[in-house]
């Protein structure tokens, strides 16, 4: 060897232990990707926690009100259940098909028709099953080494110049290989990718559940405001067919002479106005219907479904009352929430992992031989074992941008969150104090009722006898007509409320683990306790 050819062997040997102190130090960046990353993941859980041992939370009377709430609410006299009392049951769960509660077989299977058919709640679904798919597919492809195999038969005439050969020659070529690579994950880079598309499954698995709990929820608010609606039209046309038949013995008084123009002209304007309240209210319930037929994914024109009457209903009894901290753990959109936190926890994860090393293994055995008698025999085999490096040096900061982004991300998300909770929150304590509301006030338009109907009954006897004018009958028949309504509508915000309580308690009982595989919890949890 030269003394040239000996210093340009050393000069390259020295050039490339350079290169790799530079490469090392650059990558050496004062980042602890373990500490940061266990303490942005122990929020929720610290929320959680801390709800479970506030005091206020733990008593039933004021674990989401303001004001201590009665447990059991005022009872009125009916002749439907819709004024029987209710009580809140301290601790307890929203049991399973929750919806059955309410007494009404026809609603029960207009619902289950409903979650068979329903549009978005299929959207959904379908959108579940992608996000799983692709967790799947990120998992194979990074967790788990990579293996090819290629098989490449040929025929070739080589020519007499290139085979040395006279006249040329008839070859033929068997080339056959497995291709073999894996990723060392020496810093968490592909296990924060398989977690994050893991928390995208699960976000798409509580949005699914989320998304059947607000279909079941709007069928039956629907249903019941289809119900109230068509009780209203009915007691306007008993009020009506009653002013009605009052006009007519005035019309023939006034032929008679008994009486003069103007009470007469007061009971066509009552008649009248109670006529033109008809055409709203049946405007209202044909686009409820045409909204329920939507919901249950059907035509309009194809919807056959007959309104209920409220008094078809049964007031549920017995009303579940979660505790706060099993609130978070349960109602789907706060899970749903919880997910994408994760997802961002793992992309800060990916972000810091990006600024470290990437090592690639990989590996190919084959052979190339011109008779398959020949595979993999000494002399026609070849195999290659290697090994590569991949370290970020100078990117003018770009690195170091996407992880202050991906803290801005998780910042966001976490919010995001929180706020997702305390709106989950005031949904449950405007439940409850509806509930508790609308029974007093149920119970104040039955009385109201009954007394307007006393008053109605006085009224039309003093005007008889002549005690009063027809002006103050008038007052006293719409009193009555405006009570009746009025206590239909009390009903029927007393019905949908306690839909509404269901609802904001997450809906019946499920476990949240079920919606998701083994494999994707694992998959974020090795990220959030790495």
């Amino acid at each position: 060897m030269t003394k040239h050819s000996f210093l340009a062997k050393k000069s390259s040997q020295v050039g490339l232990a350079i290169m790799t102190l530079g490469l090392l130090s650059a990558c050496a960046v004062p980042v602890d990707l373990t500490t940061e990353l266990q303490g942005e993941s122990a929020k929720p859980q610290k929320m959680a926690q801390d709800l479970s041992t506030d005091l206020k939370s733990q008593n039933a009377k004021s674990a989401f009100t303001r004001s201590e709430l009665p447990l059991i609410t005022e009872a009125t006299a009916l002749p439907s259940t819709a004024g029987e009392s209710q009580r809140f049951e301290w601790g307890q769960q929203v049991p399973k098909d929750w919806w059955t509660l309410f007494g009404s077989p026809a609603l029960n299977q207009l619902i289950q028709q409903s979650l068979i058919n329903n549009s978005s709640l299929n959207a959904a679904r379908a959108s579940l099953q992608q996000a799983q798919s692709n967790f799947q597919a990120t998992y194979g492809s990074l967790a788990l080494p990579n293996v090819n195999a290629q098989y490449s038969p040929a025929r070739e005439r080589m020519s007499q110049t290139s085979s040395n050969i006279p006249g040329g020659v008839v070859t033929d070529l068997y080339n056959t290989s497995v291709n073999v690579s894996y990723t060392i994950d020496l810093f968490g880079a592909n296990k924060s990718t398989i977690a994050s598309q893991a928390s995208l499954a699960q976000y798409q698995a509580y949005q699914y559940r989320a998304a059947e709990l607000a279909l079941t929820g709007n069928v039956m608010t629907s249903a019941i405001r289809q119900s109230a609606l068509k009780d209203q039209i009915k007691e306007t046309q008993d009020i009506l067919a009653f002013q009605s038949k009052q006009l007519e013995i005035m019309e023939k008084q006034l032929s008679l002479g008994a009486i003069g123009l103007s009470p007469v002209l007061a009971q066509r304007t009552l008649v009248a106005q109670t006529r033109s309240s008809l055409p709203p209210l049946e405007k209202a319930l044909d686009q409820v219907s045409n909204q329920l037929s939507t919901l249950v994914g059907s035509m309009p024109n194809q919807f056959d479904w007959n309104a209920l009457s409220l008094s078809e209903f049964n007031l549920p009894k017995n009303l579940p009352l979660s505790l706060p901290s099993d609130l978070i753990k349960h109602r789907p959109d706060i899970l749903a929430s919880e997910a994408l936190l994760n997802q961002n926890i793992a992309l800060l994860g990916l972000a810091k992992a990006n600024l470290y090393p990437q090592i690639n293994l990989s590996a190919n055995v084959g052979s190339l031989a011109t008779t398959t008698s020949q595979y993999f025999s000494t002399p026609f085999s070849f195999w290659t074992v290697g090994a590569g490096l991949t370290a970020p040096i100078f990117n003018g900061g770009a690195l170091n941008s996407k992880v202050k982004a991906a803290k801005a991300g998780y910042e966001s998300a976490f919010y995001q969150y929180k706020n997702t909770v305390l709106n989950a929150f005031e949904n449950v304590a405007d439940s409850l104090k509806a509930i508790d509301l609308d029974a007093q006030t149920l119970k104040l338009q039955s009385e109201a009722e009954q007394i307007a109907k006393q008053n109605l009954a006085i009224a039309q006897e003093q005007y008889k006898l002549g005690g009063i004018n027809f002006m103050s009958l008038l007052d006293a028949q719409k009193n009555y007509a405006q009570a009746r309504i009025n206590l239909v509508n009390a009903q029927s915000n007393r019905f949908a409320d306690t839909v509404a309580l269901f609802q904001s308690m997450g809906g019946d009982e499920w476990s949240p683990d079920a919606t998701v595989s083994v494999g994707q919890k694992e998959a974020i949890q090795s990220v959030l306790k790495q």
